[in-house]
């Protein structure tokens, strides 16, 4: 079902390898649009819409806006079974019928849960394990920046509980069945943010005193991506291949509204949602790398390093993985 391109000869790949290193090194070429205007001639990129993905039940949080809306409507016109999970109801069902309407592809359902709301979380698992048979692919891609503090109702950061513990949630509670639906995939939507935040259970909440939007996002995003090694490692017989990427600097109504001057200044350069989502699809979409590879991070469709700075690289032990892990399954008990 999913079409991938030949592998390069060796010297091809050798120059795209430099060129791409090149491109990588100063933020601004590799976050804005100019990543993948070089990057898609460069590794010849197949086109996502020459994907069909008939019969592949994809579910896919936060599908309402941005990245999520525009990765939605790449996988209605590809023919997936698409089921978007939005918060509101009405916004939900208008996004559905949308997508629907504009891709002829009447296999586009909806269900609700805000993904900070544990109790909800459960709810739309039941509710995903009632109505489908099969799950081939869980996208966790709801989440936003908010400058403000607050808890959810289990009394946890709103920003950890909608992005690291409602996820964790809902992959536990969809992993036999994605496991019998194998080769299938559980794929994160991060963030390059997180590469300014080392990985530290005792501060992944941070208290209302001094409480940061921006250092709050990224440190959930930095557990995100190391959760997502960790699942890859103790599932790696069970045929779900983990994966997670981030975006670049796309345009998109988040940005607009949590990082107005950000969005002001470097408008011209920001990625299209489809630009930053292009990432999302592929690897929900194509049977080569994302099948053959697991627990990987990914920008522009090429693995990348979860580490940029040397603190970050010293704080990642096996030690504080291990905490995450009890940490975040503690949480999720609540």
């Amino acid at each position: 079902m999913g079409a991938y391109r030949r592998e390069m000869d060796l010297p091809s790949k050798r120059v795209a390898d430099i060129v791409d290193t090149l491109i990588e090194l100063p933020v601004i070429t590799s976050y804005t649009r100019l990543g993948p205007a070089v990057r898609r001639r460069l590794d010849h990129w197949v086109p996502l819409a020459s994907y069909d993905l008939t019969g592949r039940v994809i579910v896919l949080t936060g599908a309402t806006s941005g990245l999520g809306l525009a990765a939605a409507r790449e996988f209605a016109g590809r023919g997936a079974s698409l089921v978007v999970v939005g918060r509101d109801r009405d916004k939900t069902q208008r996004v559905r019928d949308e997508l629907a309407a504009g891709s002829g592809n009447d296999n586009v359902d909806l269900a609700l849960a805000d993904m900070g709301n544990l109790a909800q979380v459960r709810a739309l698992g039941a509710d995903l394990l009632s109505r489908f048979a099969r799950i081939d692919v869980l996208i966790h891609n709801a989440g936003a920046l908010s400058d403000t503090y607050s808890l959810s109702p289990e009394g946890i950061e709103t920003t950890v509980a909608s992005q690291v513990v409602g996820p964790f949630v809902l992959t536990t509670l969809l992993l036999d069945r994605l496991a019998g639906s194998a080769p299938s995939r559980v794929i994160t939507m991060a963030s390059g943010g997180m590469y300014s935040q080392p990985l530290c259970v005792s501060n992944l909440e941070m208290g209302e005193p001094e409480y940061k939007g921006a250092t709050a996002y990224a440190r959930a995003k930095r557990a995100q991506v190391t959760l997502n090694e960790m699942w890859a490692l103790r599932h790696a017989g069970g045929g779900v291949r983990f994966h997670a990427m981030h975006p670049g600097w796309a345009d998109t109504p988040g940005v607009q509204e949590s990082l107005p001057t950000f969005q002001r200044v470097m408008g011209p350069l920001l990625r299209t949602p489809l630009e930053g989502a292009d990432t999302l699809v592929w690897l929900a979409a194509d049977d080569g790398l994302p099948l053959s590879t697991n627990g990987a991070f990914w920008l522009d469709r090429r693995r990348r390093s979860l580490h940029l700075l040397p603190s970050t690289r010293r704080s990642d032990t096996p030690e504080q993985r291990s905490r995450l892990w009890d940490h975040v399954a503690e949480l999720a008990a609540r």
